[in-house]
């Protein structure tokens, strides 16, 4: 392992761009991965087919990223060799509970990364914490204060990533509003002290213009520092305008993976759909965000 102690601390011009607006680029998905080829009616794809996907994506949007986010299961020291040096590498360091073809359920910080894993050329690590008003709140809690310490331990940054989900009972009862609940999530979690909160689009995207707008600037009003959104639960052409409301809104960008790739899964050429849906996708939003975004340094 690399000696971490000496490294110099790190800011997020380290997953910036020039104009300080964070436009990254999401590639740590795992087993929800491995299903989505199941979906796309490619099979049940063995680990090479992920590596090589994941290995793919690096080489056509990692030159345009400001930041990409890899897991250490599949490929990520080939992802590391591939990306740019101007391309900041975030490396998860989430320990996911997951039924196969399941959503995350639960999440723990991954001791292979803290202990096991040569951080040379790492800039931040993220964490996904699902986040639910129930028995484990305060443990989740305590779980992200870790998380912030262990990553200022080892000067990197820390890109934290909750995922609100209802309980049973709030199913059952009727009284779940998603967008209540993220901005509960972000006033709990975000004055942690994080480098970066990566959270869910205000209305799923779903809302015009106006509610986008208002619904975002209720969420910036919520959370403590620099924030960007994700694209999971976005159907994919909402995505955009999402972004450009929540960049008025405060946020400094986007964190996103799905909204970029998803439909490029499973096809016979994948270099060739990256390079003819994606690369254009993630230049639209990198337009949108160094035109819109609040430069991370401008955060409250």
């Amino acid at each position: 392992m690399t000696d971490t102690a000496s490294r110099p601390a790190l800011d997020l011009d380290a997953i910036a761009r020039p104009s300080g607006s964070l436009a990254m680029v999401a590639m740590d998905q795992r087993e929800s991965l491995r299903h989505m080829f199941d979906l796309a009616g490619a099979g049940r794809p063995a680990d090479d087919v992920l590596i090589r996907f994941k290995l793919d994506v690096a080489a056509a949007l990692g030159p345009l990223a400001s930041g990409f986010l890899i897991d250490r299961h599949f490929g990520w020291e080939a992802v590391r060799d591939t990306l740019p040096s101007g391309t900041g590498l975030i490396l998860a360091a989430d320990d996911l509970t997951q039924e196969d073809g399941g959503p995350v359920e639960e999440t723990a910080l991954d001791e292979v990364v803290l202990t096991e894993t040569d951080l040379d050329g790492v800039s931040a690590l993220k964490l996904l914490v699902i986040w639910r008003r129930d028995a484990k709140r305060e443990q989740r809690v305590e779980l992200v204060h870790r998380f912030v310490a262990e990553c200022r331990a080892r000067g990197v940054l820390s890109v934290l990533e909750p995922v609100v989900r209802a309980t049973p009972e709030e199913l059952d009862a009727g009284t779940w509003d998603l967008d209540v609940a993220i901005r509960e999530a972000a006033a709990e979690l975000s004055p942690s002290g994080q480098s970066l909160y990566k959270v869910q689009v205000p209305l799923s995207g779903t809302g015009d213009e106006a509610a986008q707008r208002e619904a975002s600037e209720r969420l910036n009003d919520a959370i403590i520092g620099p924030w960007v959104v994700l694209s999971q639960g976005v159907d994919r052409p909402a995505f955009l305008p999402a972004v450009e409301a929540a960049c008025r809104a405060g946020a400094s960008g986007f964190l996103a993976g799905r909204a970029l790739w998803s439909d490029v899964v499973g096809r016979d050429d994948v270099p060739a759909a990256l390079r003819e849906l994606s690369v254009p996708r993630l230049e639209a939003l990198i337009e949108v965000v160094d035109r819109e975004a609040r430069p991370w340094r401008e955060a409250r």
